[in-house]
């Protein structure tokens, strides 16, 4: 009898401290070799003179009706315009806008002129082509517009993190172009992994940008910051943070009262979608901190009811590999996320896969103990998505047993599709890149915590 009480009393106690067994993880054992990037020579500069390269395109507002197309020119400075039109119907008069044209060096590396031009007052849910260069070296491309911003309108988001540019990555790729129902895709950080090679090789930063060009000219990557893009290099002269990147990739911060483009919002769809910088200051008095208070208190969930925020640093990651790296921002910020509903976070940086239960940790104060994570159905679904394939290779050390918040984890690579239906419910797949098909290996209806709180369950 005493022996019964005393198991009875251990179950109970691993328990209450969240060590018992979570959720499932996945059996499909990826190779746990490092992948190699692709070579320089299968991505080359395109053909003809100057011609415009690197193409890629972001929102351009806070509200959709205007995209920032940005591109490289190797050469010359000019030409620095793009000519636009609609692609259907009989107003297809062409108009231009000026880009404006920045470069920088790095170490031994010079950049070419990186053109930035910001289409505005376009229709929506309208299909434009875009055109670059001239003469033999003219390219051409195409976007389409979101619908207007509302609270039922359908749009369907893809999701990749910590791509990299190796064999794998281009898996990765090659399987979210095949699935056709991204629309726009949040990308969480770790773009060229540039850092990875002896003095930060900046080519990588070209050679990726033509890698993901067959994509990024033609929907909208929202981009955020990650750990690589970093690029702080004193031991040989560069000082400052985020060069390669901010030169590169803009994003309209402005437009959300932002004073970085490392942390930044938009609506898109029935969405509202935050950027935050893991790798920038974010405690009390900060600009991110004090831009994310204001920014919390602009969200009207009845215009746009689904709150996503991007980050690269995961709060919660149960894989050894960066175990608890953001555990700092998630002290300052997570009371906030569940005070006001947040739907999902999306972070990168672990190179594996894991969705976590609606769960809090906002008991815990530095003198209480409570410092388990529990169930809160107003909490966000915390999604680790860092498994785009980069050459650092797979993740695959998790500890054991499975914590209680883990819903699902499996150190494999792949992509994510979500799908917003309406205000209420959103369909989430997680694609497993596993013998040259994108097999859906993780799957969830997703309930709005705003309109319909209902618990979920895997499906």
């Amino acid at each position: 009898m005493a022996t019964i009480q005393f198991i009875t009393l251990l179950f109970l106690l691993l328990n209450i401290n969240g060590i018992c067994t979570g959720g499932i993880t996945g059996s499909y054992v990826r190779k746990s070799q490092s992948s190699i990037d692709m070579p320089i020579q299968s991505f080359p500069p395109p053909s003809g003179y100057n011609a415009p390269e690197q193409v890629h395109i972001t929102q351009g507002d806070h509200a959709g009706r205007s995209v920032i197309v940005s591109w490289v020119t190797p050469l010359e400075r000019h030409p620095n315009v793009v000519m636009y039109w609609e692609a259907e119907g009989k107003h297809n008069h062409k108009h231009k806008t000026h880009a404006i044209i920045t470069s920088y060096r790095y170490y031994n590396y010079t950049s070419g002129y990186i053109h930035h031009a910001t289409i505005k007052r376009l229709k929506y849910e309208t299909r434009y082509i875009y055109e670059l260069g001239t003469g033999n070296a003219t390219r051409r491309f195409s976007f389409t517009t979101p619908p207007r911003v509302g609270p039922d309108v359908p749009y369907t988001f893809g999701i990749i993190g910590d791509l990299g540019q190796t064999y794998d990555s281009n898996q990765t790729l090659e399987h979210y172009l095949l699935n056709r129902k991204g629309q726009t895709m949040l990308n969480v950080g770790d773009l060229s992994y540039a850092d990875d090679h002896p003095f930060h090789d900046n080519v990588k930063w070209d050679v990726w940008a033509r890698f993901v060009e067959k994509s990024t000219a033609y929907q909208p990557w929202i981009w955020t910051a990650g750990n690589h893009e970093l690029d702080f290099a004193p031991e040989f002269g560069e000082y400052i943070p985020f060069k390669p990147y901010m030169h590169r990739y803009h994003v309209p911060y402005r437009a959300s009262g932002s004073t970085s483009p490392l942390w930044y919002s938009i609506k898109r769809g029935s969405a509202y979608i935050i950027v935050l910088s893991s790798y920038s200051a974010y405690g009390t008095y900060t600009p991110q901190y004090t831009w994310l208070v204001q920014e919390l208190a602009k969200v009207n969930r009845e215009e746009t009811p689904w709150l996503i925020v991007l980050l690269h640093s995961p709060w919660y990651n149960s894989n050894n590999y960066h175990y608890m790296e953001g555990e700092s921002m998630r002290v300052m910020f997570e009371s906030w996320f569940v005070q006001n509903k947040v739907d999902l976070v999306f972070a990168g940086h672990v190179h594996a896969y894991e969705r976590s239960e609606r769960i809090s940790n906002v008991r815990y104060n530095i003198t209480d103990g409570l410092s388990t994570p529990i169930k809160d159905p107003s909490a966000p679904v915390y999604i680790t998505i860092g498994d785009g394939g980069n050459m650092e290779g797979p993740a695959s050390s998790y500890t054991e047993p499975q914590p209680s918040y883990s819903a699902y984890r499996e150190a494999s690579f792949g992509h994510a599709i979500l799908e917003i239906k309406n205000r209420t419910h959103a369909y989430y797949t997680w694609h497993r890149n596993h013998d040259n098909v994108p097999v859906a290996a993780d799957s969830m209806w997703f309930y709005n915590r705003y309109w319909y709180p209902k618990e979920e369950s895997s499906s």
